[in-house]
């Protein structure tokens, strides 16, 4: 039985932290502002998003070549539950969120330019009426991403500092068990 996750899934997680975080921040900017910030956060916004898509495939992989560690047998079953339940939907959210914003300006008939010189294709047809579901999608979903995020946060928190049941060890200790 492993005590921790692999190195792989643990500096993706890490790196995909960061990102997603970074990409909320950013997210939350664009829809308060429609000043002179704005088309530097869109421009950010929009490669971090391929980025992020691309690193949770990859740790999709990662997650099914590599079996992470066991819950700890005495957690009661709701909260086994949750934990598989919240990993699902955070999995579902980091590879969602991404390609319902590509998707959006697909139909928004603009372009998603990753830098100057790559844009990458459409993946639906102009629509407007489309583009209006998508983006309210987007940004619905943006939310709930956001509390799921807290929640995984809050859970990591009670297993480390009220537990101490070695779940959040298992990602964050640099030292072998």
């Amino acid at each position: 039985m492993n005590a921790r996750f692999a190195f792989p899934a643990r500096v993706l997680h890490w790196l995909m932290a960061v990102l997603i975080i970074a990409m909320l921040f950013i997210g939350v900017g664009m829809i308060s502002t429609a000043g002179p910030a704005y088309p530097l956060l869109l421009a950010w916004h929009r490669p971090l998003g391929i980025a992020i898509v691309v690193l949770a495939v990859i740790r999709v992989v990662v997650r099914l070549t590599h079996r992470p560690p066991a819950l700890p047998a005495d957690l009661p079953a709701a909260q086994v539950l949750a934990a598989k339940g919240s990993h699902y939907l955070l999995y579902a959210s980091m590879i969602a969120m991404p390609l319902i914003g590509w998707a959006m300006l697909s139909a928004a008939g603009s372009p998603v330019q990753l830098a100057p010189g790559f844009v990458l294709p459409p993946i639906l047809p102009h629509n407007a009426l489309v583009f209006g579901w998508l983006r309210r999608a987007h940004g619905v979903i943006g939310y709930l991403f956001f509390a799921l995020i807290l929640a995984h946060l809050g859970a990591a928190l009670f297993h480390g500092l009220v537990r101490r049941d070695g779940v959040l060890d298992s990602m964050t200790s640099l030292k072998r068990r």
